[in-house]
């Protein structure tokens, strides 16, 4: 069911994770004259984390894979479709002592596509993947990030 996988989900520590089936996100990349770019959400400040840099993504839905549900989130956030990138590869990139899991799904388009922010983004913009660790990145992303970039190829 659409929508069935919003809500928190709480480690006996007290932290707390959105999506009750797991979270995705969308690592898209594309290649440019001045080298690899990632696409990155600049979260607004309402949300969990707000002010940071993040990817693409949140709750998982119970009938969605990780891929699909990356792919969705990137399309409700940025206005990206499944037809302008192609998935490559997925990595869990956090396990939670409670079983929740945030799966970075790795993409790749043919060139830097156009986007279209909604209200969870205060921007979204391309940005040199060598540049990336510069930025107040989401938790997550900083934690992950140095494992990524070996999988961006």
């Amino acid at each position: 069911m659409q929508g069935d996988g919003d809500g928190w989900v709480f480690d006996a520590d007290g932290q707390r994770y959105w999506g009750r089936h797991g979270a995705a996100g969308l690592l898209l990349t594309a290649v440019a004259d001045d080298g690899v770019a990632v696409l990155l959400q600049h979260r607004a400040v309402w949300s969990h984390q707000g002010g940071t840099w993040g990817l693409p993504g949140g709750a998982r839905d119970s009938h969605e894979t990780v891929e699909q549900a990356a792919v969705r989130e990137a399309f409700e956030e940025a206005g990206i479709t499944g037809d302008q990138l192609d998935v490559v590869d997925s990595v869990v990139t956090h396990r939670a002592s409670s079983g929740w899991t945030y799966t970075t799904v790795l993409a790749r388009a043919a060139s830097r596509i156009a986007t279209t922010p909604n209200g969870e983004s205060t921007e979204l913009r391309w940005v040199r993947a060598a540049d990336v660790a510069e930025l107040p990145l989401h938790p997550g992303l900083a934690a992950a990030w140095p494992g990524l970039v070996d999988r961006l190829g």
